[in-house]
């Protein structure tokens, strides 16, 4: 993990989860109340190969490339959200099953 700041000097953890996707945990700006913000990084959307050609999302190659996950284009409009913003109340209701799991591996 690594410790930082984001833009506007809000403390921000960077790390990897279990898959290798860019995952964060920030402290919110949110003037009313403490919060943070966890969750992926960036949502990376996939396909099936085989479908995205189903539906005419990609041409067929006719090769090993339409097996497996593709890329899957989002238009730049649409919004995905991608990180959970929870308040010190709800974080705390959180930590009984993360400790669960940290000691036992199960929730």
């Amino acid at each position: 993990m690594k410790k930082t700041k984001t833009n506007r000097g809000f403390s921000i953890y960077l790390f990897k989860d279990r898959s290798g996707e860019n995952c964060s945990i920030q402290k919110s700006s949110l003037a009313t109340e403490d919060a943070i913000w966890i969750g992926v990084t960036d949502v990376a959307p996939k396909i099936m190969c085989r479908d995205a050609i189903k539906l005419g999302i990609r041409e067929s190659t006719g090769g090993k490339e339409d097996n497996g996950w593709c890329d899957y284009i989002i238009p730049k409009e649409v919004l995905l959200s991608s990180r959970m913003k929870l308040n010190q109340k709800q974080v705390k209701k959180l930590l009984p099953i993360l400790q669960k799991f940290v000691d036992t591996g199960e929730i």
